[in-house]
């Protein structure tokens, strides 16, 4: 059994994963998504997020956009990020399952906003 979260806007991928809406978890054995759940973002705060879903135990996190510090705590707890993904949540997952899905490994340096990259 595998858990995927994807950080989420009305069922959307969204960009910035520390101010998502709330995160859709996923479920999947052999490949296929056998359950989800949405849970709401239990508010931003530094390093957080990262712990909150790795305690739910979450191995893959899919996201538009993510902060080098999310990056780093979630790596420690050995959660998969794929980063750069855009679209409905459910297909990304999907995609990720079929192993079309691949992180574009940009994380949010070059942007104007960081405090928005949850940096």
């Amino acid at each position: 059994m595998m858990k995927i979260a994807v950080a989420s806007e009305n069922g959307m991928v969204t960009e910035h994963f520390g101010h998502c809406e709330g995160f859709m978890i996923f479920d999947a054995e052999n490949n296929q998504i056998v359950k989800s759940e949405t849970v709401a973002n239990p508010g931003h705060r530094p390093g957080f997020l990262p712990n909150f879903l790795a305690d739910r135990g979450v191995n893959v996190i899919i996201s538009g956009g993510m902060g080098g510090g999310a990056v780093e705590i979630f790596n420690e707890r050995n959660v998969e990020v794929v980063v750069g993904a855009s679209g409905n949540a459910k297909t990304a997952v999907e995609n990720y399952l079929k192993g079309e899905l691949k992180t574009t490994g940009s994380v949010c340096h070059e942007h104007q906003h960081h405090d928005e990259c949850g940096e």
